[in-house]
This record gives C-alpha cells, sequence and structure tokens, in this order.
C-alpha cells in the first residue's frame, strides 16, 4: 500500500519532515547575537568560526564586510571572547586589518582578471582556528586575497596575539608534487583539529581561479603540522573537480577516533548531499569521498566537532551542523543545485559518524554558515549566520544543552 506521503507535493512533503526534527523549547536553547548588520560600520558581518581555548575561553572570529556580501572586497577578521562559558562577551574588535597586510600586497590576480574587488583594499578571508592543549596555544589561520597564508597566536585564552606569520609555503607541495597550479587558496573555515597524535589538520580547498567567482574549477585538502604549529605541509589531495566531486570546497575535519580522521566536503553535485572521505592520519591514503545519503544540503559550508566520551569503553560523540533544506530557490535557475539556506540543524553520532540518529532545530528560519564547539561541562555551542529576511543579518550564538540534543542519555 501506497505511503500517504505520496500523494503529497513534493514542497508539502519536505517541509513535513522538517517538523519530525525535534525543536528543543526557546529556553533550552540559549542564543546571543555577537554581530549584526552595520555593527562597527561594516555592511556585513559572516563565515563564523568558534574555538574553546585550552585556558576555558570562547573566542568567535568572523569576516567583517565593510560594503556588502561579495567575498573580493574590504574584509576584516574581527573576535569577540568570552570568560565564562559564552554567558556574557567583550565588545568585538579588530583582529587582523588593512594595516595588517604585509608590505607590498597586491591583489589576487584571478579576481583582477574577472573584475573583482576594488584597488586600495584587500580581503582578509576564511578565519580558522585550532587549538593545542598540549602546548595551551591557540592559532587562528587565514588567508589574504584568498593568495596567501597567514597563522597568528595566543597563549592566554584570547587576551593578546602574536603578529600574523605568513605559511603560504604549505601550498606550494601541490604546486611542485601534484602539478595543480593554484592562484586561490582558502583554510577552513571554521575550525580545525589535534589529533591524539598531536599534529595539527587544518582543511583547505584551492581553485586555478578561471571559473565563477574566481573559486572554481577546486580542489579540496588538508595542511598539517607535526611540530605544534611551527611549520606546516600539504597533504594529499582528496578530491578534485569534476571526479568525483563537482567543484568540492569548504570542508569540515574532525578525529572520530585515533586513526580515523572524518572530512565532511561541500561540492556542487546536483544530489545536494555532504560526501565523506576518511583518513588514518588526517593528510595521507584518504578513501574516495562517498555521499551521505542523511545528510541532505543546499550547498554550503557545514561544521563537526566531537565531544569526548565520559567513561573510557564509550564511544565519542560526534556532531555535524548544516542548514537542512532542500527547498527549491525560486530566483534560481532551473539547472542550479543550489537551494534555500535554511532550518540550521545540529546532529549527533554516536558510532563514528556512520547514523546521524539525534538532531536539534537550532534555527527554522533564514540560515547558512556555523561552527561547532564544546564546552567542558559538553554544553554545545553553535555559531551560525541567520536572520529574520535572510540568511545574512546576524550571526548569532547558540549554547545548547548536550543532554537535549542526545536523547538516549
Amino acid at each position: 500500500m501506497a505511503s500517504p506521503h505520496h500523494f503529497l507535493p513534493k514542497r508539502i512533503l519536505f517541509r513535513s519532515l522538517l517538523c519530525r526534527l525535534p525543536t528543543l523549547p526557546l529556553a533550552a536553547i540559549e542564543k546571543t547575537d555577537l554581530a549584526a548588520v552595520g555593527d562597527a560600520g561594516y555592511a556585513l558581518h559572516r563565515i563564523p568560526a568558534i574555538v574553546v581555548t585550552p585556558q576555558g575561553s570562547v573566542l568567535a572570529a568572523w569576516e567583517a564586510r565593510k560594503l556588502g556580501r561579495g567575498d573580493w572586497d574590504h574584509v576584516d577578521i574581527f573576535l569577540r571572547r568570552s570568560t565564562d562559558h559564552a554567558r556574557t562577551w567583550e565588545p568585538a574588535r579588530k583582529l587582523v586589518g588593512q594595516d595588517d597586510l604585509p608590505a607590498g600586497m597586491q591583489r589576487n590576480p584571478a579576481a583582477v582578471a574577472a573584475g573583482l574587488g576594488r584597488e586600495g583594499v584587500f580581503t582578509l578571508n576564511n578565519p580558522t582556528w585550532v587549538g593545542d592543549p598540549s602546548t595551551g596555544e591557540t592559532h587562528l589561520l587565514y588567508c589574504a586575497e584568498y593568495g596567501r597564508a597567514f597563522i597568528l597566536t595566543t597563549r592566554d585564552g584570547g587576551a593578546r596575539f602574536t603578529r600574523p606569520r605568513e605559511i603560504t609555503q604549505a601550498f606550494d607541495t601541490f604546486r611542485s608534487r601534484d602539478g595543480y597550479a593554484w592562484r586561490v587558496i582558502a583554510v577552513g573555515p571554521g575550525h580545525g583539529v589535534r589529533l591524539t597524535s598531536g599534529r595539527l589538520v587544518v582543511a583547505v580547498w584551492l581553485s586555478t581561479g578561471e571559473g565563477g567567482h574566481a573559486h572554481r574549477p577546486s580542489i579540496c585538502a588538508t595542511i598539517y603540522s607535526d611540530d605544534r604549529g611551527a611549520t606546516w605541509q600539504a597533504g594529499e589531495i582528496v578530491a578534485r573537480h569534476p571526479d568525483p566531486l563537482p567543484n568540492p570546497s569548504e570542508t569540515a575535519v574532525v578525529e572520530a577516533e585515533p586513526g580515523r580522521v572524518l572530512l565532511s566536503i561541500r561540492s556542487e553535485s546536483p544530489r545536494n548531499r555532504r560526501a565523506f572521505a576518511w583518513s588514518v592520519d588526517g593528510a595521507t591514503r584518504w578513501t574516495i569521498p562517498e555521499f551521505q545519503d542523511a545528510l541532505w544540503e543546499p550547498v554550503c559550508m557545514a561544521a563537526l566537532a566531537r565531544i569526548e566520551p565520559a567513561k573510557p569503553y564509550q564511544p565519542a560523540v560526534l556532531l555535524y551542523s548544516h542548514p537542512a533544506s532542500l527547498e527549491k530557490n525560486p530566483r534560481s535557475s532551473a539547472a542550479s543545485v543550489s537551494r534555500i539556506r535554511q532550518n540550521l540543524t545540529v546532529r549527533a553520532s554516536r558510532d563514528g559518524g556512520h547514523t546521524w540518529p539525534d538532531s536539534v532545530v537550532v534555527e527554522p528560519g533564514p540560515s547558512a554558515y556555523s561552527d561547532l564547539a564544546v564546552l567542558p561541562d559538553g554544553s554545545i555551542l553553535c555559531l551560525y549566520e541567520g536572520g529574520e529576511k535572510g540568511p545574512y543579518e546576524k550571526l548569532t550564538l547558540a549554547r545548547i544543552p548536550a543532554t537535549s540534543l542526545l536523547k538516549r542519555e
């Protein structure tokens, strides 16, 4: 006998499925807006990145876009800091700005050729955290003009940072070893991971820059450090356009367990599904990416994180945040794989990322990029883009009790 859903229009069916995802009472999810349109004289605040430092403070970083939503223009990196487990926040401050660029900085030739950006200003993009409890350090990686990569470090939980140090040489191997003549590079965004081995791993994507927005065609990979962030090396390419994925780009990384590192890959596949690849060390021997039928999305950045097990014999819980939406954007072309960015959802897996049975809707309305972190008490922090009329009106920090998401605890 046919299911009654068989006779529902696709849009009504999709919305009925969304309603099945549990929504916590508003009192259970605490929300704080960290930045909004117009704050500090910037037209837009996008691309969230959040981390809990070894000192216990919480750091939120993002791109402050001076004129609007474009990637290629005057963009600075801002920061807010909390020292009480994300309940209150210090005022926003510019962490890296135009004055922090190296002498002789040039615009990216790929952007110039595509008529993107403006003379005299530069984009500072894709803030990406990675913490190292063994040293007490928290690093922030970012790129300038999608062509040079930098790192700066705090050793006191975000009160002070070192001057930016260039690590663009980490990407040179993609040219010399792999023959990939990149003109555009990007880290993250969001956060990287420290593996049990001590290795620091950050996901990256690169492009030769001839295609749309000078970000396509693209490949994805990782860079890593085995000396606590002093030097960085290029990992193996995980996926490249067009096979096995069309334009693989923004990728999230997590250590599911020692010896099993997971990459969750964004692509422009018409399947509108996340793709997973696995490695033993976060740099080599990647499996061929496979689509995850349960993780549908509108083509967007997503995040991964890990809750450490309470007892040694228990598995870690993996977390995944994304806009769980397949609703067609009526303004897109018929052939477009892009969908409406909405219904930001956090999911949980207890079996190393194979299934994701537990989920909670954090923001049912317009919502897009997000990043995740976990407090010492197990509370989940989700920093995400959202708004009432569109997904880029503000950056909001949601604090989610772990026991509310993990129904079987």
